[in-house]
């Protein structure tokens, strides 16, 4: 990363808890208020990977919603999400980043077509870019989930991935939706040459199921079924209300099994909105397996987070990765993110410890190349 250079991050639903998180924990980081926890991109495994440097960052968005980000950093603090204290500390760069936030669509009663939502979200974000002066552009979608699409037209999360098409901006999808994978966005996606990642981030029951699975198989242990069930409150657990929404989280949960696995075991996952429990949620899995002679065993998991606090570091790694591979001339999906993601591109090896190791190993090829050290010459006589 060239020294002086700046990076923007343009958040989808930039006033979500997602997005709020990663821009207060961000400055956290850069005032030196917290340590990167959570963050592979700040170990030693990854230091030497050229990587924009944080302070180098700059966010900016897209929300159909007008809650200011101080307000809502307030928000968070009182639901525990957010340390006390820490949004008065980042005012300034929660300010900074609200200012840069645009109106969002379609929303209630919009009636521009696609074409013209493609433009003028495509504008915002070339507009970002020419008027900081920003080296590139990394649109990362945050808001909650999207039913699954199946009218006419392009879903939301569709649209700002054409519009970062249009814009020529890498773009990563940390949620299920849609995003580029929508039919018609594979000529333009293909012809753009932008690198790309997705999508739905591996945060925490997918994450254990990518640790557990592997062993069962290694240790040949037959998995006769394999349940789960997730409770959760704020804004993702209202979208997951939607059989449809819950549907495409699901999807990815089950295809770690079945990938790791070889086959489809009996059970599925459960989603249920609690709104009591806020910006928390419990995932339970209950594995019955058969170990030496048929016997019958099981093993249960449980798993209490704040997904918010559990996704910014992977978004700030996921943008700093995604930035440096466009700087590289990288193009097309970057597969060996597959670490973060439940339902990655391409077919990645489903095991945590595996993808981990095809993240160092791109770390690397993101490396500039050590400087030839020139002998000493004779002085001129």
């Amino acid at each position: 990363m060239t020294h002086g250079t700046r990076t923007g991050i343009w958040l989808i639903g930039a006033r979500g808890s997602v997005a709020t998180t990663t821009v207060a924990g961000c400055a956290a980081l850069v005032t030196g208020l917290h340590p990167p926890t959570g963050m592979a991109t700040e170990t030693p495994e990854l230091a030497g990977s050229g990587l924009p440097p944080l302070a180098s960052l700059v966010f900016g968005g897209h929300d159909t919603t007008d809650c200011p980000l101080p307000k809502r950093a307030e928000q968070l603090t009182t639901a525990g999400v957010l340390p006390h204290g820490l949004a008065q500390a980042v005012t300034r760069e929660l300010e900074a980043a609200d200012r840069e936030i645009r109106p969002g669509g379609p929303a209630p009663g919009d009636t521009r077509t696609d074409e013209q939502l493609v433009t003028a979200f495509t504008h915002d974000l070339t507009d970002f870019r020419h008027r900081i002066g920003l080296d590139r552009v990394v649109v990362v979608n945050v808001a909650s989930t999207e039913p699954a699409s199946g009218g006419v037209g392009l879903p939301p999360s569709s649209l700002y991935a054409a519009a970062a098409l249009r814009a020529g901006c890498p773009y990563v999808n940390f949620t299920p939706s849609t995003g580029l994978r929508h039919p018609s966005l594979a000529a333009p996606l293909a012809a753009s040459g932008l690198p790309h990642a997705g999508r739905d981030g591996k945060t925490g029951q997918t994450l254990l199921r990518a640790v557990l699975a592997p062993m069962f198989r290694q240790r040949a242990l037959t998995v006769r079924a394999w349940s789960g069930s997730n409770l959760l409150g704020g804004g993702d657990g209202a979208a997951l209300a939607d059989p449809e929404a819950a549907a495409a989280k699901n999807a990815g949960k089950e295809r770690v099994l079945t990938d790791t696995l070889g086959t489809r075991v009996e059970g599925q996952v459960h989603i249920d909105d609690v709104p009591a429990l806020g910006e928390w949620k419990t995932a339970w899995d209950h594995i019955a397996f058969d170990g030496f002679l048929g016997t019958r065993m099981i093993l249960q998991t449980l798993w209490q987070g704040c997904d918010s606090a559990l996704a910014a570091p992977l978004v700030l790694d996921l943008a700093r990765l995604t930035a440096r591979a466009h700087e590289k001339g990288t193009a097309g999906a970057l597969k060996d993110l597959a670490f973060y993601f439940k339902d990655p591109e391409g077919t990645p090896p489903a095991s945590l410890a595996d993808q981990y190791a095809r993240l160092l190993a791109f770390g690397r090829t993101l490396a500039d190349p050590p400087r030839p050290e020139h002998p000493a010459t004779e002085p001129t006589r």
